[in-house]
């Protein structure tokens, strides 16, 4: 089975910090409604710009996409 990656942008100086902190929500939120995922996690990609994302099946990203509003995805690898 494929797996997606969802990703949340967070830019500006508090990017990281806000990134870290949606990291939480998202394992909250996968806890709370029984829902299988293989990885949350945060990257800082520069000083001005970090994401959050969560790596899901294929068959379980449109629960998550419908309720949490990534702002992108991709084919994880």
């Amino acid at each position: 089975m494929r797996k997606l990656k969802l990703i949340w942008d967070f830019r500006g100086a508090t990017g990281l910090g806000t990134a870290k902190h949606h990291c939480i929500h998202l394992k909250e939120f996968a806890e709370a409604e029984k829902l299988n995922f293989h990885l949350i996690d945060h990257q800082e990609i520069n000083e001005m710009w970090a994401i959050a994302f969560i790596v899901v099946d294929e068959s379980d990203m449109k629960i998550y996409r419908d309720a949490l509003k990534p702002h992108r995805g991709e084919v994880y690898q």
